[in-house]
């Protein structure tokens, strides 16, 4: 029989939810609204006076190209990190899911990443594949390929696509390994019973368990490629070179603490949120439909 919870009082659960709505409203919905306000706005050079503008912010946003650029940018970084993050993780999950000897060792390594600060990361890879120092940039070069992210945009990219699968593949590992934990092992030895190939066994019965669990990570992928991959770039290559990692987060940095263009900073802050949101309900609305529960 299940068990609900009745609350005698009416209060007491407005008091149970007050802590969790007060943080969300001071954390987030205050700061959106602030820089909603923020993007009709212009300051001057020294912060002494304010204009409002209306859309003349977006309407200079929309008319330059660079912009545009930073939009393609993105959307190569985010597709790119979120497919080998979710594919490597599932790889590793898989391989963890199976009795062998030092399983949990293996997960703990797998999890430790993790733990490390986005920015930290950056750090780390940059070392690892910086072009005079890095341990990895010389094995590069004794095999005959020139590596240089500090000059080619294609090896920038590379590097901090490198550096944020990395940061993302132990989160994904967690998640995809306690779903494989949650699939009854009398299905899979029922297929393997019927002659189901294991190849077979996962594309047409795990695979298709683990879609809820792919669908929830597939859009906390999207929501950390675009947020919280920014202490990665700024560590690690700054935008650069000439801009060739430069993502609609980074350059709502550079523009509002660099330029000082704080109105300009709030609008590409704002288009960045609606876009986020449109791409979260656009999974929603069609990815969803192919999930099994």
């Amino acid at each position: 029989m299940e068990k609900r919870v009745v609350f005698h009082g009416k209060l007491l659960p407005f008091l149970l939810l007050a802590p969790q709505l007060l943080v969300t409203l001071i954390f987030f919905y205050l700061p959106a609204g602030q820089a909603v306000w923020q993007s009709f706005l212009v300051q001057d050079a020294f912060g002494l006076s304010t204009e409002f503008v209306w859309f003349e912010n977006y309407q200079i946003l929309f008319a330059k190209g660079e912009y545009y650029r930073t939009m393609l940018t993105t959307a190569i970084f985010s597709s790119l990190v979120a497919f080998f993050s979710l594919s490597i993780a599932l790889l590793f999950a898989v391989q963890a899911d199976k009795h062998i000897k030092f399983a949990t060792g293996y997960k703990t390594l797998l999890i430790w990443p993790y733990a490390v600060a986005p920015a930290i990361a950056g750090v780390l890879w940059l070392f690892m594949f910086q072009p005079s120092l890095g341990l990895v940039s010389q094995a590069i070069r004794a095999a005959g390929f020139e590596w240089n992210p500090l000059l080619d945009q294609n090896h920038a990219m590379a590097l901090v696509v490198m550096a944020a699968t990395w940061k993302q593949i132990s989160y994904n590992f967690l998640f995809f390994l306690a779903g494989l934990q949650a699939i009854p092992k009398s299905v899979i030895e029922a297929a393997a019973i019927d002659g189901a190939t294991p190849m077979r066994r996962f594309w047409t019965i795990i695979f298709p368990l683990l879609s809820p669990t792919t669908f929830f990570l597939l859009v906390v992928n999207i929501v950390y490629v675009f947020f919280d991959t920014f202490g990665i770039i700024d560590a690690a290559t700054q935008g650069g070179p000439a801009k060739g990692t430069e993502t609609l987060v980074y350059k709502v940095f550079s523009d509002g603490k660099s330029g000082g263009d704080l109105g300009g900073s709030a609008a590409q802050s704002v288009v960045l949120m609606v876009i986020v949101i449109a791409l979260t309900a656009i999974q929603f609305r069609y990815v969803e439909r192919k999930v099994q529960y």
